[in-house]
């Protein structure tokens, strides 16, 4: 019988070690398995890493390396870059099962026990000791680190009551509690945020890391641990809160760096992936690539932004948070005018705000500014970025008898119109308000008559938002929508200060 060929179902009909011993079994660490089974992957062209996008050519090979070097590993890069994603997905390379003798707390391999436990059982009881098997996902730990983190939760320490209960001194191996480190023994064990663990905590690992030695209490007990450490951290870790201590990163084998998606193509698979959207939110809102567009090009302005703490970084959570409460939005929308179905609209992204607001960490200037307008300038500024793409520049000079595509639109508000684009309008009335300046849906259509009508209205709402953004018209938030007028009529209205609050000077 070889042991290799045995189905699932056959290797968990085998109990004890001597059929385990019979079965052909042969030892092998959690760093070869991984190897072992990534190479398998590899070869049969398989994908090691599903659902990770943008680091096919970056990321990824470089944690196939470390995992074929036999690496521990530390992945570093700003919040919301997949890091403990990649270490969960690392659970798909070990052995769907592997055998350890029952009841032994630290997972004992049959054929190489660590724990007294387990070496016991197998002086008292030979090849009938009870085999028990152990799932991959069973095989995976992970501890947040935080300065509260203490030996204890890791290492592990002495137990009074299972000394008490066993009548045993505390000179007595027995009376260890282990922590999860030990308890992690042929699996992986994942450290997020390692710069916060206190530095006390640090210098305990390095020794578990290279000499497998560890201490509770001053008493000192030799396991060869086997497990596969992956550490997170991040960058701003190193200079706010804390660091790594030198001899502990230096028995780390490999650093990688990770970083956001380097394209909108690869944030839209990213954000699509991971935004829970409902069958019936898919089935009532519609929503067109400019919108998903626009939510990636938000991130994008938000990393680039002098209000925004770039150290701290942007994560990919403040797009699928945003894409969420954009299909929310006009869903809700869409209930208060009793409408089966409707399609986003640049309105809608009055309920990105939010998704925004608690996502980025803004430097004092940004501070001083507030987070609201924060958000509703990172939205403007997302607008202009992507005008660019749709319509020609307002600001560009005119070649000679080319004619100004938006005199129509501006000449209008210029005669002294306003229009409230309202944020609840049901689908009749948003068509009413579009349709109702002169010019704009001739500029659409010139540009985009391959469109379907529900984004050709999108794009004429988009049109007027971009030619605010470029100064050619005047856009002023309501409570419960926006107001486009001309321009200059919109700096030389005077406010009625009869009627202004406190917060109006604020």
């Amino acid at each position: 019988m070889n042991y290799k060929e045995l189905t699932a179902d056959q290797l968990t009909k085998i109990t004890n070690l001597g059929e385990l011993k019979a079965a052909g079994y042969q030892s092998r660490s959690v760093k070869d398995e991984l190897r072992d089974n990534l190479i398998d992957k590899l070869q049969k062209k398989e994908p090691t890493f599903e659902g990770i996008w943008g680091f096919e050519d970056t990321v990824i090979p470089d944690v196939e390396r470390a995992i074929l070097s036999k690496h521990n590993m530390n992945l570093l890069g700003l919040r919301g870059q997949a890091k403990t994603r990649i270490a969960r997905q690392m659970v798909a390379l070990l052995d769907e099962y592997v055998p350890f003798i029952a009841g032994s707390e630290l997972n004992d391999d049959p054929l190489n026990p660590i724990s007294r436990f387990g070496t016991d059982l197998i002086t008292e009881q030979g090849d009938a000791t009870p085999i028990s098997w152990l799932h991959r996902s069973e095989r995976y730990a992970e501890k947040l680190a935080t300065p509260d983190v203490s030996i204890a939760d890791l290492i592990g320490d002495m137990d009074p009551i299972k000394a008490a209960t066993l009548k045993l001194p505390y000179s007595d191996e027995r009376v260890i509690h282990y922590g999860l480190v030990p308890r992690s023994h042929r699996g992986i064990f994942v450290i997020n945020e390692l710069p916060d663990l206190q530095a006390r905590i640090q210098v305990a690992l390095f020794n578990i890391l290279q000499e497998g030695d560890i201490q509770i209490r001053g008493f000192k007990l030799r396991l060869p641990l086997d497990i596969q450490f992956v550490f997170t951290a991040n960058p701003e870790d190193y200079t706010n809160r804390g660091s790594i201590v030198t001899p502990l990163k230096d028995r780390i084998d490999s650093q990688i760096i990770t970083h956001y998606p380097k394209s909108i193509e690869i944030g839209k698979q990213i954000t699509t992936q991971e935004a829970d959207i409902k069958e019936a939110q898919k089935s009532m809102v519609v929503v067109n690539d400019l919108a998903l567009d626009l939510i990636e090009q938000i991130a994008i302005e938000a990393r680039e932004s002098e209000y925004v703490d770039e150290k701290s970084g942007v994560s990919a959570r403040l797009t699928i948070a945003a894409y969420e409460n954009l299909v929310s939005s006009a869903e809700r929308r869409a209930i208060i005018n009793d409408e089966q179905q409707t399609y986003i609209r640049i309105s809608d992204f009055i309920g990105v705000v939010p998704a925004i607001t608690g996502k980025v960490e803004l430097v004092y200037e940004g501070e001083q500014e507030g987070p609201g307008i924060v958000a509703h300038n990172l939205v403007g500024k997302a607008i202009r970025t992507q005008f660019a793409d749709y319509f020609p520049k307002p600001d560009d000079k005119k070649k000679e008898g080319q004619t100004n595509p938006y005199k129509k639109i501006t000449d209008w508000f210029g005669e002294g119109y306003t229009i409230d684009i309202l944020n609840e309008l049901s689908n009749e009335n948003y068509e009413k308000a579009m349709t109702v300046i002169p010019g704009l849906q001739e500029l659409v259509a010139s540009k985009h008559s391959d469109k379907k009508q529900h984004e050709q209205l999108f794009l004429m709402e988009f049109a007027l938002h971009g030619l605010a953004e470029y100064s050619k018209l005047s856009k002023s938030a309501l409570d419960v929508g926006t107001r486009f007028k001309d321009l200059l009529s919109g700096m030389f209205t005077m406010p009625d200060l009869d009627n202004l609050d406190e917060e109006d000077f604020q």
